[in-house]
């Protein structure tokens, strides 16, 4: 885990209770997306870890993120500011999006498959795992054609591999032992 994970934790966790209490979640995580892709600008990344005062650094984002931000969210870049956490914005922008996910009760769902699925497959695949999963899923799909044929779905930590070549692998591995 990176050390800056460790520190956007408290600060991701802080944004989003107080959006909820607000019941802003959408809007804090359009800002905090938003900043992120500011923070992660080559030119203002070198200011993050450069020498200029924190007060000053926080009016420049605040400058530059201009309308996107909200006087809940200028003042929450001027604590990262003063903090000197501003480079940790990309990721509490993403552990935002993870406990919007949670609380929203979805979730992304990798399926790669040997063909491209159609939308009838795609639909058939979403309503079973929604049920298996019990969450909303977005389902992600790409095409990895040496898997043979089938899928393999990624879902948290959890992975269904119905792939010929995973299949095909256990067989030889079966018959080799």
């Amino acid at each position: 885990m990176s050390e800056l994970t460790t520190i956007a934790r408290p600060y991701a966790k802080a944004a989003f209770d107080f959006a909820v209490e607000q019941k802003t979640i959408d809007q804090w995580h359009a800002m905090l997306v938003f900043a992120a892709h500011v923070a992660n600008n080559e030119q203002i990344k070198g200011m993050l870890t450069g020498a200029v005062a924190s007060q000053k650094l926080a009016e420049i984002f605040n400058g530059v993120c201009g309308e996107q931000l909200d006087q809940q969210g200028q003042n929450f870049i001027k604590v990262l500011a003063e903090n000197k956490r501003l480079q940790a914005l990309p990721d509490i922008a993403v552990m935002f999006s993870q406990y919007k996910a949670e609380f929203d009760k979805e979730i992304e769902v990798d399926v790669v498959s040997a063909t491209k699925l159609n939308k009838a497959q795609q639909t058939s695949m979403s309503v079973s795992l929604e049920k298996r999963l019990a969450r909303k899923v977005k389902l992600n799909c790409s095409v990895d054609p040496t898997l043979i044929a089938g899928a393999v779905i990624k879902a948290g930590d959890t992975v269904i591999d119905g792939s010929l070549r995973s299949k095909l692998n256990r067989l030889a591995d079966a018959l080799q032992a």
